[in-house]
């Protein structure tokens, strides 16, 4: 069985990978397996927090055997937030195709402040995105990274691409779903899912128009030189 994780920041287009790979057929989603061990181990205010950590196993590595675990599918396909990985063993990650989903900070920032009033650089996930690949490109298993504008500016080429790099067929069902929230979805998802729930494939990219604001500018240069970096090695047209 092949074991893809896709480790995102918030904001960036996640979901929508996730439900575009549950339309094939060889696949099974899993949504945020390690949510409720990041919860458990670090102290923050989230949406739904202590439903989250009721619902969800919070020892990291048990979640971690359960997902090694043979599936009814040849491809299992982990949707993770990157901060979710604390206190585990990096070794871990060598049983996982891994994929880094970036979006740049300008844009991704004020949408994250609307749910997590007061976000910093871990919130993000950017640094701990290029911990994961800084450790993984030494071992020799560099992570594919794609970047949430190039995916919703050509969804079809680049998941083509990604495929090709997975070794797997690109389908085109993997560009359209049904509108509505899907089984595998967390706890959370009334929270952050109403854009996607309300959504039959990936939207457009739009530009925002709106200045950005002025009190995120410190935040927005601590993440830059991050995000910088994983783009440089990004997939490209």
């Amino acid at each position: 069985m092949q074991i893809i994780s896709a480790w995102s920041g918030p904001r960036n287009v996640s979901t929508a990978l996730m439900y575009s790979f549950a339309q094939r057929d060889d696949t099974e989603v899993v949504d945020e397996p390690l949510y409720g061990h990041y919860l458990h181990h670090v102290p923050v205010e989230h949406p739904g927090r202590e439903e989250v950590l009721k619902a969800m196993e919070t020892n990291g590595f048990q979640v971690m055997e359960d997902l090694l675990k043979k599936g009814q599918k040849p491809i299992r396909f982990l949707k993770n937030m990157a901060h979710h990985w604390v206190s585990l063993d990096h070794e871990l990650l060598d049983h996982f195709t891994n994929i880094l989903l970036i979006r740049d900070p300008r844009e991704m920032l004020p949408s994250l402040t609307k749910q997590l009033p007061n976000a910093g650089l871990d919130d993000t996930a950017l640094n701990k995105q290029v911990t994961l690949f800084d450790h993984l490109s030494r071992k020799g298993n560099k992570p594919i990274i794609i970047d949430s504008k190039h995916v919703l500016l050509d969804p079809q080429k680049i998941l083509a691409k990604l495929c090709g790099l997975l070794d797997i067929p690109f389908h085109q069902k993997m560009l359209h779903w049904q509108p509505g929230p899907r089984p595998e979805d967390g706890p959370w998802a009334k929270y952050w899912y109403k854009a996607v729930h309300a959504s039959k494939g990936f939207e457009p990219y739009k530009q925002k128009k709106e200045p950005f604001p002025a009190a995120l500018l410190p935040l927005l240069e601590t993440c830059k030189p991050y995000y910088d970096y994983l783009y440089h090695h990004a997939l490209k047209d």
